[in-house]
């Protein structure tokens, strides 16, 4: 049976504006501004009072109503970003080559050469609001932060995937570079 509605609330910590305009969310904060677009949600999203948001679903069913707790995530991650921040720091795995990574363009692009060995460099480009560094405490460690969640996973992943081994038994080639924490940053202006 479908319920006539289902809603969920989400608090907006102090120093967090948040601005809805067509289900297009804006998030300001001391670390920035992001934006997201859900016009391809049908829901609504209001504000309760100042400091509390509101997600109703009327008439869903069970798929629609599962974007309630999917939409509330989603902002609650914006608010974290442009509070703190997000850090994810990746490894370098190998056996026998090891594995050269070059940071340029101003911290925007990691280039990727020795890989199995290979002549071949690959460049990853990071998306946009990331910034990518060498490790200062740890030997072989790439350093991921930004403030959008999504941007960095996303960066984190592609330099993931063009490392994996192709044409080879990946059980005994275990080489590549791979997420090894993730973390909320602390707060810094």
């Amino acid at each position: 049976m479908k319920d006539l509605s289902k809603d969920d609330i989400l608090n907006i910590p102090e120093g967090v504006n948040i601005s809805i305009k067509s289900r297009i969310v804006t998030v300001n904060g001391p670390r920035g501004e992001l934006t997201k677009n859900l016009r391809h949600l049908n829901m609504e999203i209001k504000f309760v009072g100042n400091d509390k948001l509101k997600f109703v679903v009327y008439h869903g069913n069970r798929k629609h109503v599962a974007c309630i707790r999917t939409v509330r995530s989603i902002i609650n991650n914006m608010i974290i970003g442009v509070t703190k921040g997000f850090e994810y720091k990746m490894r370098y795995v190998y056996a026998h080559f090891p594995i050269n990574v070059i940071i340029a363009d101003d911290a925007k692009s990691v280039e990727i050469r020795n890989f199995l060995g290979q002549k071949v460099s690959f460049r990853v480009k990071m998306l946009e609001g990331v910034i990518v560094s060498q490790s200062s405490s740890q030997k072989d460690e790439l350093v991921l932060t930004g403030n959008d969640l999504e941007a960095v996973s996303q960066s984190a992943a592609s330099i993931q995937q063009i490392t994996s081994v192709k044409n080879k038994d990946i059980r005994k080639f275990l080489d590549g570079v791979y997420v090894s924490e993730r973390n909320i940053l602390e707060s810094s202006a």
